[in-house]
């Protein structure tokens, strides 16, 4: 999903999740587009409220392709017409400038220090189904993944956090910030994923 899509999905979070419902055609329609898989349906599906339906597809959506943004737009039109005018308006208003000279606002010396675990913590709360890219920019293997998330069936946030102390632990002072914001750059996410984390 291109960065411009992400960010908007991401200003949008809140009014989406109160103004549509996933109980709809709308997750039927992206696991028919193989944007969704059956398991991304059941773990929609598991959650207590439409909204948190609504905000769990938000979450997986960035991860899943290129065609991932324009296929949840067609799963707008029959039932929301009025929700994919609004987000169409986004692009085409260019009210979405994001380009890969994006700043992150972090100090030279914060960039050179090793993050402490109240910080990865942070950061773990922040990331989206973007996380498993980031881990694995950062040296993780598929197993160490697959073992994070095993571990923590039902927190994604402790799954986050479990990857990212696995990384400090084995590279030791070499785990900085800056390999870290790399890594989060590769994953196309959005400098806003830093916003107190590094306070």
């Amino acid at each position: 999903m291109e960065p411009q899509h992400k960010y908007i999905l991401r200003k949008h979070r809140l009014d989406l999740s109160s103004n549509i419902s996933t109980d709809d055609t709308i997750v039927q329609y992206l696991y028919q587009e193989d944007i969704l898989t059956l398991d991304h349906v059941e773990e929609i599906q598991a959650q207590s409220s439409s909204k948190k339906r609504t905000l769990m597809l938000l979450d997986i959506l960035p991860g899943r392709g290129p065609k991932a943004f324009g296929k949840f737009l067609e799963a707008l039109e029959v039932e929301y017409p009025w929700v994919q005018e609004k987000l169409l308006q986004r692009l085409d208003n260019n009210a979405v400038q994001i380009t890969g000279t994006d700043h992150w606002a972090v100090s030279e010396s914060v960039l050179q220090s090793v993050p402490s675990e109240r910080q990865l913590n942070r950061l773990a709360g922040r990331l989206g189904p973007e996380w498993e890219s980031v881990l694995l920019d950062l040296g993780l293997s598929a197993e160490d993944v697959y073992r994070c998330r095993a571990n923590h069936p039902l927190a994604v946030q402790s799954q986050v956090l479990a990857g990212l102390v696995l990384w400090k632990q084995r590279i030791g002072r070499r785990a900085t910030v800056q390999a870290l914001v790399q890594s989060l750059q590769a994953a196309e996410l959005h400098p806003s994923v830093l916003d107190q984390v590094f306070l």
